[in-house]
């Protein structure tokens, strides 16, 4: 069975299986194939340059200072490695899919169900964000118009009720939330996100409609944002400049790399969408040349948008100011009375929010279309469209899974959730990479530049140990040292005994334990002695489970390290290429920095989608039949 689990399906069976149009709707001849370099390039930008620098760039922020544009730059460095790993499988697998088709070539098809169940998380939530931003960005410039729409229409149940919980726990008054005034059916309130619904319902019919219209839309949205985004650079840097506000700019790290690094979420999920360019292979001219020039390009020209940005944003208003900002681009403006560019900024992100919507919105069915082909999905997700050539199904019901949750939750956790399922998705495209056999170069062919990674890589890794050894938030023992002392002060406050103050902390294969003297005992009344016993028995339980506690937190620091670790054994062994090296190395870095709360609900996600393959994809799966057609013959 575990040879099956790991089945793999060659290359050329999957560009043969895609060019046929395995599915129920093979007949209605395959996808268009219409676009374009520039049409990638800004359908990179579109999915890339949305929620992002309109919201979440606000909390990286205040989080990192001026110096968040590291962040940035390391992010994208990040991505750009991933990107040439991208490049190098778009260009030998030039169909839909992304890393889910990826890592069925590469690592078999429970790795490639895995990776394909994580691209649903991301799509599929990071639209949920979006359109939540959307909805927020909307109403104000509704308001801004003199149209008020019902509170309860505006905001997700699950918010409204959240609010309406930490109210009744502060004692404060409910007369005025929303929950308290929004009518009730069946003694249930009825609250939903009425604008965030119709606008995936909208784009969800764009989608559906063809990729030709979706193109035009993007390129539309995608050029009227850049010109906005231009004219806030303009108009910011002569504000810093004629009024000299470059002081917000000192001190350019105020909380260290360690603050900078606390954005990783919010920063990332900026990023998230370029590998959606690679869903679109099928409908590309010439994939093989065009995917990886729209990668990078969409790559370099975002990060130049975000670093320029924040710079901005951070020298007309000083960084501690963005604390729980939502907008701070609108913000920014606002706080220095432009307030009909603050307008114009809201019109933009409902512009850029749109055409995020529209790029994932697209990504996701392919995804589906491709799992479907393999068997692992029910037929009627590949059906294609005869009239718009499109994955009709799989868009539809993709407008239901985004649409239906955007009525009703809250956004705080989907942020870390569709980065993780992201980073998951890039370090195993990266890891694939490392497989495929290297080829000659060809023309017209994208080939990642082999750099031989047998020497630098171990080096590189060396480097980084020694890097974190001394970076003391991860040093187990000093956070043990901590907790022990912080335990002893706590013991000599309850017990108030000046024998105490000479107790010692004796150490024996690193746990600590309290002792006193044996005089100190016989001095002490049978209270005392009782409650002196009871308090050390107490004191060394709790600092043993703190211990474990230390290490269960710096676990996953371990586990990068481990990995890292093996991966420079077999570089060595076996003269791996550096970029995909490096390329797997800061994703899984920055998967470390995610709060292990997020991993745990995502960890729920993978459970429910390993429940499903094995109940019907394992048995579905084309290459299960065709292993049992072979057994048979």
């Amino acid at each position: 069975m575990s040879n099956s689990l790991f089945r793999k399906k060659s290359i050329a069976k999957i560009v043969k299986d895609a060019e046929q149009g395995l599915g129920d709707g093979h007949d209605a001849g395959g996808m268009n194939k219409i676009l374009t370099v520039r049409d990638l390039t800004f359908m990179g930008v579109a999915a890339v340059i949305g929620a992002g620098i309109f919201s979440t760039i606000g909390t990286a922020a205040f989080n990192g200072g001026p110096g968040v544009i590291f962040l940035f730059i390391i992010t994208a460095i990040t991505c750009g490695f991933t990107a040439l790993c991208y490049a190098e499988f778009a260009s030998r697998v030039p169909v839909s899919g992304s890393a889910y088709t990826y890592s069925y070539v590469t690592f078999g098809e429970l790795i490639a169900w895995i990776i394909g169940w994580a691209l649903i998380l991301e799509y599929a939530i990071g639209n949920v964000v979006v359109a939540i931003s959307w909805s927020a960005y909307f109403n104000n410039i509704l308001k801004a118009i003199h149209i008020n729409l019902p509170e309860w229409l505006t905001i997700g149940y699950q918010t409204a009720k959240m609010n309406y919980d930490a109210a009744i726990a502060a004692n404060q008054s409910t007369a005025d939330l929303i929950y308290t005034n929004a009518p009730s059916i069946f003694g249930l309130k009825l609250i939903v996100n009425l604008p965030g619904f119709i606008i995936v319902g909208l784009i969800t019919v764009l989608a559906y409609i063809g990729i030709n219209e979706s193109r035009r839309s993007a390129n539309f949205m995608v050029g009227l944002k850049i010109v906005v985004l231009i004219f806030i650079a303009i108009v910011g840097f002569w504000f810093i400049f004629s009024n000299g506000t470059t002081s917000n700019w000192s001190p350019f790290l105020p909380k260290g790399m360690t603050g900078v690094l606390k954005g990783v979420s919010s920063v990332f999920f900026a990023y998230i969408g370029f590998d959606a360019i690679s869903t679109t292979a099928e409908e590309c001219r010439d994939p093989q040349r065009d995917l990886p020039r729209g990668m990078i390009n969409s790559l370099i020209l975002c990060t130049i948008i975000y670093v320029v940005t924040t710079l901005v944003i951070t020298g007309m208003v000083n960084y501690k100011e963005f604390e729980g900002i939502a907008d701070p681009l609108a913000f920014v403006f606002d706080k220095i009375n432009m307030h009909k560019i603050g307008f114009i900024i809201s019109v933009s992100a409902v512009i850029a929010a749109t055409s995020v919507l529209l790029v994932f919105q697209i990504g996701q069915p392919r995804i589906w279309m491709s799992m479907s082909r393999d068997g692992l999905l029910p037929k009627r997700f590949s059906t294609i469209s005869p009239r718009y050539k499109t994955p009709g199904f799989a868009t539809v019901m993709t407008g239901f899974l985004v649409g239906l949750p955007v009525l009703f939750v809250d956004d705080k956790l989907m942020t870390d959730l569709t980065s993780i399922g992201t980073l998951f998705a890039f370090v195993l495209v990266c890891g694939g990479v490392l497989y495929l056999p290297r080829l000659a170069k060809q023309s017209g062919k994208f080939s990642i530049p082999y750099i031989n990674g047998k020497l630098i890589y171990p080096i590189l890794v060396a480097l980084i140990i020694i890097l974190i050894t001394l970076f003391k938030p991860y040093r187990f023992d000093d956070a043990f040292h901590n907790l022990y002392l912080k335990d002893r002060a706590v013991l000599q406050k309850e017990l108030t005994l000046n024998d105490l103050a000479n107790v010692q902390s004796i150490t024996s294969e690193g746990t600590k334990t309290m002792s006193i003297t044996k005089e100190q005992l016989n001095e002490l009344s049978d209270a005392e002695f009782n409650d002196t016993v009871r308090s050390i028995s107490t004191l060394n339980d709790k600092i043993f489970l703190k211990g474990i506690m230390a290490i269960i937190h710096n676990l996953p620091i371990y586990l990068f390290l481990t990995l890292i670790v093996f991966m420079a054994i077999f570089s060595f062994a076996k003269n791996f290429s550096l970029i995909p090296l490096l390329g797997v190395t800061c994703c899984a870095y920055l998967m470390i920095e995610i709060p292990a709360k997020s991993w745990m609900v995502f960890l729920g996600w993978m459970a429910i989608g390993l429940c499903i393959y094995f109940m019907y994809g394992y048995r579905k799966s084309r290459l299960a039949a065709s292993q049992e057609l072979g057994i048979r013959n």
